[in-house]
């Protein structure tokens, strides 16, 4: 009895150790699954984070893409404003080279002369007034394949715009040309008033010389005193410059500088040489009635479309001409044509009589 008492005693030891062991073990267990239940909780995050990581990815990819595509049209669009402004500078460039032209003609202007200035009160001083009329050539400029045709009869060229398409034989080939008025730019107009001292000249050239300003100017009164060609006379003022070694000399006796009107080189005696000055008259000059005008040709058509060909331009020009005198194709006289074949060219126009 004895040995099963402590029999049974060893097993309560064990059932309690088993038990708390077992109770242990769930403990452990439960630990375990609240571990484990926040690992998978963190992992859920992990892989929300990584999936909103990867949108933003996506979405950020696709902005840069969307933004590099727009970058690259922008890009183009700049490419194409670049190559648009250099072909306007080229243009540009070409417009200037030959305003240079334009300019050379409009600085040769139609003068004419007009009349003389009255004199009012008897002008003691026996000055020359003249007054000119000047009117500046309005240029155009005439491109490729075009041409200019100037009718004597005004008719003629407005009946040629009503039509509008003319049929013209070029190289045996019938071509269809484009009658079109057009207008040129502004002109100018204006009055030049040119007043000829009678008692003043201008002396340039003078030497230089190492004597006082002073004594310069009494050598200058003292030569022009008395002249070969029997001018000059009694000197009323000298205003001499010796930075520009010029000099105005006024005389006393009106109309004594008309000796020197045909005169341009006049002797100089100073400290025994004899020097050459130049002498010219003095003159005033202004404009009056400056004016602007608009320039309308209507004796003139301009053609556009006319094609190229194998004949020189010459040729062609010809051929042109020949179509448009014919009263058959509704021309007549013509006064004056200009075709370009090639390049552009600057045509002037001037004001009519």
């Amino acid at each position: 009895m004895e040995r099963l008492r402590e029999e049974l005693k060893k097993w309560k030891e064990r059932v309690e150790k088993a038990e708390k062991a077992k109770a242990d073990l769930l403990l452990c267990r439960l630990s375990a699954d609240e571990e484990c239940l926040k690992a998978e909780e963190e992992l859920i995050k992990l892989k929300d984070f990584q999936e909103r990581q990867h949108k933003n990815i996506i979405m950020s990819r696709e902005t840069h893409e969307r933004e590099l595509c727009l970058l690259n049209q922008e890009n183009a669009e700049l490419k194409k404003e670049i190559e648009k402004l250099k072909e306007d500078l080229a243009e540009c460039s070409s417009v200037l080279s030959q305003d240079s032209q334009i300019k050379k003609q409009v600085a040769e202007m139609k003068m004419k002369f007009t009349h003389m200035e009255e004199v009012k009160d008897d002008y003691p001083d026996m000055n020359t007034h003249c007054v000119f009329g000047v009117t500046t050539k309005i240029p155009f400029r005439l491109n490729q394949n075009q041409a200019l045709l100037t009718f004597e009869d005004e008719e003629v060229a407005q009946r040629l715009i009503k039509m509008g398409k003319h049929t013209v034989k070029l190289d045996n080939k019938a071509a269809d040309v484009r009658v079109k008025p057009f207008t040129l730019d502004m002109g100018i107009k204006f009055e030049l008033h040119v007043t000829i001292s009678g008692k003043k000249i201008n002396v340039s050239e003078i030497p230089e010389l190492s004597i006082p300003e002073d004594w310069m100017r009494d050598k200058l009164e003292l030569n022009f005193y008395k002249s070969e060609q029997g001018g000059g006379g009694a000197v009323e003022n000298v205003n001499y410059d010796k930075q520009s070694r010029t000099a105005v000399i006024t005389f006393l006796r009106p109309g004594a500088t008309n000796v020197f009107v045909r005169c341009t080189k006049y002797p100089f005696a100073v400290n025994g040489r004899c020097y050459r000055v130049s002498v010219s008259p003095k003159t005033d000059v202004h404009f009056e009635k400056f004016q602007l005008y608009c320039g309308i040709s209507k004796k003139t058509i301009l053609l556009k479309g006319i094609q190229e060909t194998e004949d020189d331009e010459e040729s062609v020009q010809d051929m042109i001409e020949i179509h448009f005198q014919k009263p058959s194709n509704s021309g007549g006289e013509i006064e004056k044509i200009k075709y370009v074949s090639k390049g552009a060219t600057w045509v002037c126009f001037e004001e009519d009589a």
